[in-house]
C-alpha cells in the first residue's frame, strides 16, 4: 500500500523508548462500534439463536476481550470516552445527547496532526441533539471535523433502513449537505467506508476510520431475509436480531475489503458496542450477566470486544479488564504520538496484550471507574464495587472471577477490600467533579457557549425539512410529539 514511514519521537507520557531512532510503519486503524449490542449477542459468546459468523471469525483470529467495558451504560458518554480517553463526566457528556466540549483533546485530531487521514461514518451523537438520527449539516458547530475528522458521512443519532446522512465537504442534494441511501443502515455505512478506504489506501499516509453503526438500537426494522430465522419471536425481538444479522454481514464486508486491498496485515480493526444490551428482548441480550443498558451492573457495561491485526496480534482470549477509554492510549502508542497535556486521563495502553509473554493475563495496574447519573462503580481486576446512589454511601462488592453475574454481595466477607475500593472510587469521583467544572482546561472553566442538549426539532436549520420528513417512518412519531409539545 505505501512506503514505510520513519517516525522520530522522544520519550513522553506514554513511555516510549528514546533510544529507538525509527519505528515500523504506523498501522491503519479502523474502529467499529455497534449501538446497543449486548455482551451476549454474538455466536462466540454462546447466544442460543443468533448467528454471527463474521464476528466469530474475527474473534478466532484476533484478541478476544472477554471483559471489555463501555465507557458508561449509555451511548454518548461512551463515544466521548473513545475520542478522548477520559470518562464522560470529565468531558461534559454525562448522558445521551450532550455535545462534546471543543476544549477536549481528541484522538482523531492528534492523529490528523501527525499525518493520518481521518474519517467518521455513521452515528455521531456528540453534537447536543436528541431524537432519531438526522443528517449532520456542514455548519453544525459540533460536527465531526471540529474534533479532527477530515472526512465524514454522519447522522446525529441512531439510524436504520434507507437512511439519510450528512456529508462533509460538498453541498450534496437539496443544497443541505445530506444524501439518501437505500438498504440496511449497516450495509450502507460500511459500503461508504470501504469506498473511502479504497481511495485512502492509494496514499502513503496511514488512515484512521471510525464506523459507528446505528444497529441494533430501537426502532427496529430488519429486512425480511435478515429476520427470517427469528419468525417465532415477538416483533421487536425479530427485527432486533435481524438487524444484528445485517451488522455481522457488514463487518465481514469490511474485513473482506481490507484483504482484497492487500492492507489487512497493516490494519488494526477494533470492534465493540457502546453499552450493554437492551431489556425486553428475547432471548436475553446480556449472556447471563446482571442488568442491561442504563445500569452499572455487568449487563449494562460489559460489551463485545475484539481487536484484529493479522501478524501483529496473537489469536487468543483474554480476561484482562479493559475499556473504551483504553483505545486512545493504545492507538497513540502505535502511532508514535504523545498525549500533549497533563490533564487527567482514564485509560491505559493495551499493547502488552498483543503478544503476551505468557498465557496468563497480567494484572491491571489502574482500576476502571464509571459514573452515570447517581450511580458509580470501580473495577479492579477480579473485584467490582458499585453503588446505585453515591449519596447513600451504600456499596456492593462482587468478586467477578467467581461471580460474573453479580449475585452475591461479599462486602461483609471482605471489608478491607471494600473500604479500599470505596476510597479509590471516592477520590476518582472528586477528580471528575473538578474536570466537569472545567478545572482541566487552561482557562479553568467550561466555554460559556457550550450548549445544553435539545431536540433537533428546536433547531432552525432543521425546520425547513419537517414537511418533507414527516412521512419517513423513523421521524413521523417524533415530529408529531415534539411539534405538539411546542
Amino acid at each position: 500500500m505505501r512506503n514505510p514511514i520513519v517516525f522520530l519521537f522522544f520519550f513522553g507520557v506514554l513511555g516510549f523508548n528514546s533510544d529507538a531512532a525509527e519505528t515500523p510503519p504506523r498501522p491503519n486503524i479502523v474502529l467499529m462500534m455497534a449501538d446497543d449490542q449486548g455482551w451476549g449477542e454474538t455466536g462466540y459468546n454462546g447466544h442460543p439463536i443468533l448467528k454471527t459468523p463474521e464476528l466469530d471469525a474475527m474473534a478466532a483470529v484476533g484478541l478476544r476481550l472477554n471483559r471489555f467495558y463501555a465507557g458508561a451504560p449509555v451511548c454518548s458518554p461512551t463515544r466521548a470516552a473513545v475520542l478522548t480517553g477520559r470518562s464522560c463526566y470529565r468531558v461534559g457528556v454525562p448522558e445521551h445527547g450532550y455535545a462534546l466540549r471543543h476544549q477536549e483533546i481528541t484522538l482523531p485530531a492528534l492523529l490528523a496532526n501527525s499525518g493520518y487521514q481521518t474519517a467518521h461514518f455513521g452515528k455521531w451523537h456528540l453534537n447536543g441533539l436528541r431524537g432519531p438520527g438526522v443528517p449532520i449539516f456542514r455548519d453544525d458547530p459540533f460536527r465531526p471535523d471540529r474534533f479532527g475528522f477530515q472526512h465524514w458521512l454522519s447522522v446525529t443519532n441512531f439510524f436504520d433502513r434507507d437512511p439519510i446522512l450528512g456529508r462533509s465537504g460538498s453541498p450534496g442534494n437539496r443544497g443541505a449537505g445530506f444524501e439518501d441511501y437505500q438498504g440496511d443502515s449497516s450495509d450502507v455505512i460500511v459500503q461508504q467506508a470501504v469506498k473511502h478506504i479504497t481511495e485512502q489506501a492509494k496514499n502513503d499516509a496511514p488512515f484512521f476510520t471510525v464506523v459507528w453503526f446505528g444497529t441494533p438500537h430501537s426502532p427496529f426494522k430488519a429486512s425480511k431475509a435478515d429476520r427470517a430465522a427469528f419468525d417465532d419471536l415477538n416483533e421487536s425481538s425479530r427485527h432486533h436480531y435481524g438487524e444484528l444479522v445485517a451488522l455481522d454481514r457488514s463487518v465481514g464486508a469490511l474485513r473482506t475489503a481490507l484483504r482484497k486491498l492487500d492492507i489487512a496485515d497493516e490494519t488494526l480493526v477494533w470492534y465493540c458496542s457502546d453499552n450493554g444490551g437492551l431489556n425486553k428482548i428475547t432471548p436475553p441480550t446480556v449472556g447471563g450477566l446482571r442488568g442491561h443498558k442504563g445500569l452499572i451492573y455487568e449487563g449494562g457495561l460489559r460489551v463485545p470486544g475484539i481487536i484484529e491485526w493479522p501478524k501483529k496480534i496473537s489469536p487468543r482470549q483474554s480476561s484482562f479488564p479493559a475499556s473504551v477509554m483504553d483505545m486512545m492510549p493504545t492507538i497513540l502508542e502505535l502511532a508514535g504520538v504523545s498525549y500533549p497535556d497533563d490533564r487527567p486521563t482514564d485509560g491505559i495502553s493495551l499493547t502488552s496484550l498483543f503478544k503476551p509473554s505468557s498465557d496468563q493475563d497480567p494484572t491491571r495496574e489502574s482500576p476502571i471507574c464509571f459514573r452515570y447519573k447517581t450511580k458509580a462503580a470501580i473495577v479492579d481486576n477480579e473485584w467490582k464495587l458499585l453503588t446505585e446512589k453515591v449519596s447513600s454511601k451504600r456499596f456492593q462488592l462482587y468478586h467477578l472471577s467467581d461471580d460474573p453475574a453479580e449475585t452475591n454481595d461479599v462486602s461483609d466477607q471482605f471489608p478491607v477490600q471494600a473500604e479500599k475500593l470505596r476510597d479509590q472510587l471516592t477520590t476518582w469521583l472528586a477528580s471528575t467533579d473538578a474536570s466537569e467544572s472545567g478545572a482541566d482546561y487552561q482557562s479553568g472553566r467550561v466555554d460559556a457557549d457550550h450548549p445544553a442538549p435539545q431536540p433537533w426539532t428546536q433547531r432552525a436549520d432543521y425546520q425547513p425539512f419537517f414537511e418533507q420528513w414527516k412521512s419517513r417512518w423513523e421521524y413521523t412519531g417524533w415530529l408529531e410529539r415534539n411539534l405538539k409539545a411546542k
